[in-house]
């Protein structure tokens, strides 16, 4: 596609249907030949037994295919042996390089929580713990300053002194 051109999406579902049936024919074209090829491997492999003759006969032809039964079971049971302990070194090595690579720390989100719910939650639900910071403060007493009677009782001459103060202003 070029630069600001798009695909109508009739055109975008003709060209997707298309491919699908071009790829349904491939699968049914490999079906087909898989067929072929499975009954070519059968007809050189596996010849069909002569059973004329008497019974002596067919029961040699018997033990034969079950010599020759025993002999595949005993070559897929090596392979099954085989695939399962490669099976079982691939997951060893991925668990190797994932230790190797290391595990990631996530970035830590930050959390509001009182300090007794911290400690509830390291030391577990049945644990009642408080952590009251003011109580463990050290107490300190406040010194009362204590000022003359006279100073407090003496307010009324403060102001008269202070109306002096405007009335000289005031003169002047």
């Amino acid at each position: 596609m070029s630069d600001g051109k798009k695909m109508t999406s009739s055109r975008r579902h003709h060209l997707k249907s298309l491919m699908l049936q071009i790829a349904a024919g491939w699968i049914e074209q490999e079906k087909k030949d898989l067929e072929v090829t499975k009954a070519a491997y059968m007809s050189e492999h596996c010849p069909k037994p002569d059973l004329s003759g008497d019974q002596a006969a067919l029961l040699e032809v018997c033990k034969k295919i079950y010599q020759a039964i025993d002999k595949i079971d005993e070559t897929r049971y090596d392979a099954e042996v085989k695939v399962k302990k490669s099976d079982k070194e691939i997951e060893d090595l991925k668990l190797k390089v994932v230790e190797l690579a290391g595990v990631k720390k996530p970035a830590l989100k930050k959390v509001r929580m009182s300090a007794d719910a911290m400690l509830q939650a390291l030391l577990g639900g049945k644990h009642k713990v408080t952590m009251d910071l003011r109580a463990n403060l050290k107490q300190v007493k406040k010194e009362v300053k204590e000022e003359p009677t006279e100073a407090v009782g003496d307010w009324r001459k403060n102001i008269e002194d202070k109306a002096d103060r405007k009335k000289m202003f005031e003169t002047s």
